[in-house]
């Protein structure tokens, strides 16, 4: 990729920074890879394409490391979670095998699985030696008849956050608007409404929540061609272009993709969250607001009035458990705000909240939510949490697997919201999860357990003395004697 490429990337116009003074996106730093590199984020935005034969052009080492590190999920094809790799060696780089290795290598994957296309990830190897691996995947696919997409993101091109928008990038160059959507089929226009085509940009199914949201948007007519890339098909993204509205979930991730498909297409976008019963049922009524179709916003207000009643009476004695709780949050990007929401509709107290991935839109709501003086983390090292879960008397903290450790070593309750957790935790039904898990972490009893002292620190020194040894039993204490009388 060249270097006005990524500079463009970096200056991304939709951005709130970029429209002050001072514009541009954070400049990548070689070798500052903490967090993720370059090829770390593109995979990782494309990575939940089912269907797809994901191979990566480097060393054994690039794919190991990063293979399937989010908990993504798939309705059907999982061929996504097969790790592919070039695997090339020192002998592949000196000889200049490399794009041998990578034409045999598609070669298989097509012939073996029959893939609905090839993505290629280059990295940082193959980009130094100068491997053209647009020329091979052009080369692959006249041969074989199948999509072959390259996707350039070395990993010293910059941060995982660059990463994703080179993915994102990718997409709307070379795929998006090469199809042309299936129709709507006979009859499900059910009661007279219109069906209305609706895409989900930056929205990764984890722990499969996307499909607490499905179920409601299929009810009210809003048919998803795609979400890039939660539980997607190649085939769906190549139909995005035919959205009528969108809809951006992590903005820092892909939002060069929403105002590139409205530059180019004329589709409005509007960020949202699907954490939370309020900022549900907003996502709802904008989806009903760009659209413009008054008896979608009827249903939609309907809908919302029904499903809020629902969850007043189902949420009713969770919040009696949870009320006036104090959480420390510790996470990035959308969920650095959506989580919030959630957790005040649960009738708790967020005391701070890390920004570190965030965008300056994403703090923005965190001041709406919080007020203007809400405590924002930058610093995430495992005394700097500490040291805060201390001082503003948390309950609670709600971060990222990493930080697991921390507060257990620490003998603290904790919750996992990121990546790499096991519940989903959006949508309507997904509220109920969380507060469920809420409870079970707070009330779990093996906190009073490990904060109490042991037994045997309880103990006074005449309790000591002259008691037999905890690990005999009276029958052992009286027939060593005989034992040793016998040898």
């Amino acid at each position: 990729m060249k270097q006005k490429d990524i500079a463009a990337l970096l200056d991304e116009p939709a951005c709130e920074h970029n429209k002050k003074a001072k514009s541009g996106c954070a400049k990548p730093k070689p070798g500052a890879t903490a967090g993720g590199c370059a090829f770390d984020g593109a995979q990782i935005a494309l990575l939940p394409i089912v269907d797809v034969a994901h191979i990566v052009h480097g060393s054994i080492a690039c794919a190991g490391s990063a293979w399937d590190n989010r908990g993504t999920r798939s309705t059907g094809p999982t061929l996504f979670k097969l790790g592919m790799t070039t695997d090339l060696t020192e002998q592949d780089v000196i000889m200049g095998r490399g794009e041998k290795r990578l034409f045999h290598g598609i070669k298989q994957a097509v012939e073996t699985y029959h893939p609905a296309a090839v993505f290629v990830y280059n990295t940082c190897v193959p980009a130094l030696v100068g491997d053209d691996i647009e020329a091979v995947c052009k080369a692959a696919a006249e041969r074989w008849g199948t999509p072959v997409i390259p996707v350039d993101a070395a990993g010293f091109y910059g941060t995982k956050n660059l990463g994703n928008r080179i993915a994102g990038e990718t997409m709307v160059k070379r795929v998006c608007g090469t199809r042309e959507p299936d129709p709507v089929p006979a009859g499900i226009e059910r009661d007279g409404f219109k069906v209305h085509d609706i895409t989900l940009i930056g929205e990764y199914n984890i722990a499969g929540e996307l499909w607490h949201v499905l179920p409601v948007l299929d009810e009210l007519g809003l048919r998803v061609l795609c979400t890039l890339s939660g539980d997607a098909r190649f085939r769906e993204v190549q139909t995005m272009h035919r959205s009528k509205a969108n809809m951006m979930v992590c903005s820092k991730a892909m939002i060069n993709v929403a105002r590139k498909l409205k530059d180019a297409y004329g589709t409005p976008w509007f960020e949202g969250s699907f954490y939370g019963v309020a900022d549900m049922s907003q996502a709802l009524r904008d989806f009903a607001r760009l659209i413009d179709d008054a008896d979608l916003t009827r249903r939609t207000e309907a809908l919302i009035a029904r499903e809020e009643a629902r969850m007043d009476q189902a949420l009713a004695p969770w919040r009696e458990r949870l009320a006036g709780k104090r959480a420390l949050l510790y996470t990035g990007g959308v969920k650095s705000w959506s989580v919030i929401s959630a957790l005040q509709d649960l009738g708790m107290t967020v005391v701070a909240t890390g920004t570190r991935k965030s965008t300056e839109e994403d703090k923005a709501r965190i001041r709406e939510l919080m007020g203007d003086d809400a405590p924002m983390l930058e610093d995430g090292n495992p005394r700097a949490l500490l040291d805060q879960y201390r001082r503003f008397d948390a309950d609670i903290m709600i971060a990222g697997g990493r930080n697991m450790y921390t507060a257990l070593k620490a003998r603290i309750p904790f919750l996992d919201i990121n990546q790499e957790r096991e519940f989903g935790y959006a949508g309507y039904d997904g509220m109920l999860e969380l507060a469920r898990q809420l409870c079970v972490t707070l009330e779990s009893p093996i906190w009073a357990a490990v904060r109490s002292a042991p037994p045997w620190a309880t103990r006074t020194k005449a309790d000591v003395v002259g008691a037999p040894s905890p690990a005999r039993s009276a029958e052992q204490t009286i027939a060593a004697p005989e034992v040793a009388t016998h040898a």
